[in-house]
């Protein structure tokens, strides 16, 4: 896995992207700068990746897990329940490829606001 950094308005996150070949597609456009989208507790915002759905995509989605939604070409943040969920986990609008993982406390991204600055880079560490 590849380590990389989220910075969501004034915060910063580190993440890791899996091996699927739309999280290749990322890793090889980094760095990515966008402007966030908030849809309950989702973050999400278009990326320069053009991804089709892979085998495993889904709807049903873990709190910290990332994601590409094909259909937006967006690179999505899971933290908590979307407009769609129907419990406490979150629930993509349609299905998802799952691009990798937050590490730490994805809670402290509510409060993110439409348009906040999001830049997406490599861990130099990682």
């Amino acid at each position: 896995m590849r380590q990389i950094v989220i910075t969501v308005g004034d915060r910063t996150f580190k993440a890791r992207l899996n091996d699927s070949p739309t999280a290749n597609l990322i890793w090889n456009v980094l760095p990515i700068d966008g402007a966030a989208n908030v849809w309950g507790d989702e973050v999400y915002f278009e990326i320069p990746v053009n991804a089709d759905q892979e085998p495993g995509a889904r709807e049903e989605v873990e709190i910290g897990e990332l994601g590409y939604w094909p259909v937006g070409k967006a690179f999505c943040i899971f933290y908590g329940p979307t407009p769609v969920s129907t419990g406490d986990q979150p629930r993509a609008y349609s299905p998802v490829n799952i691009v990798g993982q937050m590490l730490g406390d994805t809670t402290q991204l509510r409060g993110t606001r439409s348009g906040a600055p999001v830049r997406i880079i490599r861990d130099i560490v990682g």
